[in-house]
Order: C-alpha cells, then structure tokens, then sequence
C-alpha cells in the first residue's frame, strides 16, 4: 500500500480524508491545526480532521509550524509516496514539499489558474462566475502556481450560498482524489502548467470585506451577501447595530438615493443602490436570532429607516 501522509483541518478537508480511507488509502499520518477555542462557550475543541482520523486510529500530530525538525524528520522516516494537503493552513516549506516521492498535491477549491489564494470560493461568487470547481494540483513554493493533475467543475446556483457551496465542493474534492489518486501515484498522469496569463487571486477574507455599501450596485451586494454566508456573514451598521444580512435580492428599479429604505412589506426591506434596489429578506440583530425582513421591520417600527 502506498505511504500517503493528510493535511488539513476543517469540515472542506474533512471530506477529503472522508475520500482517502473510504477508497483504501488510509493515511499513515494525519497533520492538522492545533485544537483552538470554537461555539458560543469558546470550548477548546478537536477540527473535523482531527476526530475523524482519531476515530479511525490514524496518528494525528498537530505542529504548530512545518518548520520544526522534528515534524521534518518524522516526515522523512515515513518516507511517503504523497502528502494530500487540504485547507490546512500552514505554509509547506520546500524541504517538506520535497520529502515525498511523487510530491504534494492540493485539493483546491477553484479551477486554476482562476481565484488562487485563501477564499476561492467566496471570491468566485462575488465575481459573478456561473462555475467552479476543484483542481488537483502538484504543490510547488509559489501560491498555488503549481501545475494541475486534474479539473472538475460545477455550476453555482443562481442564489447559492458560499456555505453550500462549499460543501458540494467539499464532495467533489474527495471524489477526484478517489477517482486520480491511483494514476497519481503511479505516474501515468502527468500535471499540466497553469495559464500565467489567466491567473486571478482571491486573497484572505478580513471580517471588513464583508461590510454592505450602498454606494455598490444591487446586484454585486445581492452575490455580497451570498458570499459571506455563513463566514463572516454580510452586514451594515444601522443606528449603532451591527445588523446581518442572510438573504437578499437584486431587484429591478431605483426611487431613492443609496441606503434609504424605499419599501417594506411581507416581501422584504427595499434599499436604494448606487444602481437598482436591494430586498433583503433575511436579518439578525446582535444577540438575537435570524428573522424574516418583515419581523425585523416590526421591531424597528419607530426608528428612522433609512441605512446609510
């Protein structure tokens, strides 16, 4: 059986490792993030990776950094023949990529050499693709400049959200580890070099990505809202809340100047663009839980309504 070592951490590379024991090629060695602080009560808690691997009796170790002799040596006495990496989020220095035998290859979450970087996912619903999907792709020292074993793509739904995009991603990764890893491994597939020239990033999201303009047109904050849904959630400061937007529609024609609240009925809360009109149908106060747009409006008869 070949040596394969995992790395990754959340619920996207949980499907990933999902893939690899479900196909027979059960990792010798699992790498993973640190257990860190999680849910409403900050409780330290093992990642999807980690409970998964332990179930199944895989020897987790979880560095704080690759850079550490130890993890590299402990790589090298393994000797695997490949090291899947997942979303796992820590730099691989070129003396860990060089340690196995055909390499390390990422699953990532965009059709290179579109949207390399951290938020793929989010970044290709902002920018109005009708498609993505995953790539496996041989890791080299640039930001996922390596070139591409093979491609799948899927349509995004006309009102997914990043979060259940996400997860059909998260599927589709382990299906083509499943499906190319053999070929991989016996060098029968060879990867082909990205197009420099059709190259797009798609950096780290900071929670201040996510903040609505009025000054934008209805239907970028309508894909807004989609993409940081559920992380970090789209939001607008409304007379000194932070107020979330879960669901929203771009909707046609524009009767007030940007952020003034034009209508509100069962449908949802009208807001004036910089072009066209937003309905947000979905909101939360701070503290409080998810409500329809007409719920929230009630709460907030007596108050101004104008946003921004």
């Amino acid at each position: 059986m070949p040596g394969i070592v995992f790395a990754g951490t959340p619920d996207f590379a949980r499907q990933s490792l999902v893939a690899l024991i479900e196909s027979g090629h059960v990792p010798a060695l699992v790498l993973t993030q640190p257990d860190r602080p999680s849910g409403r009560g900050r409780k330290i808690r093992p990642g999807p990776v980690k409970q998964l691997a332990t179930e199944h009796g895989i020897t987790v170790r979880e560095p704080l950094t690759l850079r550490d002799e130890g993890t590299r040596q402990e790589l090298r006495e393994l000797a695997p023949d490949v090291m899947i990496v997942a979303a796992y989020g820590l730099l691989l220095p070129q003396n860990i990529l060089d340690i196995p035998r055909v390499g390390c290859v990422n699953v990532h979450a965009s059709l290179l050499p579109r949207w390399r970087g951290a938020a793929p996912i989010q970044a290709a619903i902002l920018a109005g693709d009708t498609e993505t999907g995953i790539s496996l792709m041989q890791m080299e020292a640039g930001l996922d400049s390596g070139p591409v074993f093979a491609r799948a793509s899927l349509e995004i739904g006309r009102d997914e959200a990043a979060g259940e995009l996400h997860d059909r991603l998260a599927v589709l990764g382990g299906e083509m580890l499943a499906t190319h890893l053999p070929a991989i491994l016996d060098g029968s597939l060879e990867p082909e070099a990205q197009n420099e020239a059709a190259v797009t990033y798609a950096p780290k999201i900071r929670s201040s990505d996510a903040a609505m303009h009025w000054q934008r047109s209805a239907s970028y904050l309508a894909r807004h809202v989609r993409a940081y849904n559920p992380v970090p959630g789209a939001y607008f400061d409304f007379h000194g809340e932070r107020i979330k937007c879960w669901a929203a529609e771009a909707i046609a024609g524009q009767h007030g100047s940007a952020g003034q609240m034009v209508d509100a009925s069962s449908k949802g809360i009208d807001i004036a663009c910089a072009e066209g009109t937003l309905r947000m149908v979905e909101l939360q106060r701070p503290g409080r839980n998810r409500v329809s747009a007409r719920e929230f409006a009630a709460q907030l008869a007596t108050v101004d309504p104008d946003v921004g």
